[in-house]
Parts: structure tokens; C-alpha cells; sequence
């Protein structure tokens, strides 16, 4: 009984070998597909990342710009402050030191001033 088993497996065999063979092609198929699509995939995070560090150098040199123009900006606003506490200063000097500070006399004041 034993070799009939075995002739009648012999005759499945080349039937079982040809499903394989089918099956193993159709992996190989989509062993093909994977590997365009993960091309595909790997272009595609490339032109990413290019297009990203375009992006981001763009917009540093804009915010350093910004930066530069908003630091001179504040210079000049900082010189105009200076220069009007200077000018503060020494009144409130020439008042305290010509005895005004401490009774201030309009029409002096207007007289000194020539008005």
C-alpha cells in the first residue's frame, strides 16, 4: 500500500511544484512593485527635504534681515532718547544751578529765554 501512496504523491508532485512556482512568481512580482514604490518614496522624501532646507534658508535670511533692520531702528530710536535726556539734564542743571529750582519764576524764565 505504501507505494501506492508514494506513486500517487509522484503523480501530485509536478502539479504541487507548478502552484509553487506560480506562487513564488507572484511574490517576485510584488518584490518589484515594493522596491519601485520605495524608489518612488525615497525621490519623493528627497525633493522633500531639498525643498525644506530651501524653505528654511529662505526664511533665515529674511528673519536676519528683520533683525538688522529692527537693530538699527532701536539704535536710532536709543540715540534720539540719549540725546533728549542730555538735553533734560543739563536744563535741569543750568535751573538748579541759577537758583530756579527751587521757586521758579516765569517771566525770568521768558526773559532769560528772550520770548
Amino acid at each position: 500500500m505504501a507505494t501506492k501512496e508514494a506513486v500517487a504523491q509522484l503523480a501530485a508532485l509536478p502539479e504541487r511544484v507548478a502552484v509553487v512556482e506560480i506562487k513564488v512568481e507572484a511574490i517576485n512580482e510584488k518584490l518589484l512593485d515594493i522596491k519601485s514604490d520605495v524608489r518612488d518614496m525615497h525621490d519623493c522624501l528627497d525633493n522633500t527635504r531639498d525643498l525644506l532646507a530651501d524653505k528654511l534658508k529662505e526664511m533665515a535670511e529674511a528673519s536676519n534681515s528683520q533683525h538688522a533692520e529692527l537693530a538699527n531702528k532701536i539704535g536710532d530710536l536709543e540715540k534720539i532718547k540719549n540725546k533728549y535726556t542730555m538735553y533734560m539734564m543739563v536744563l535741569l542743571a543750568f535751573g538748579a544751578g541759577t537758583g530756579w529750582m527751587g521757586h521758579l519764576n516765569m517771566p525770568l524764565i521768558l526773559k532769560f529765554l528772550g520770548l
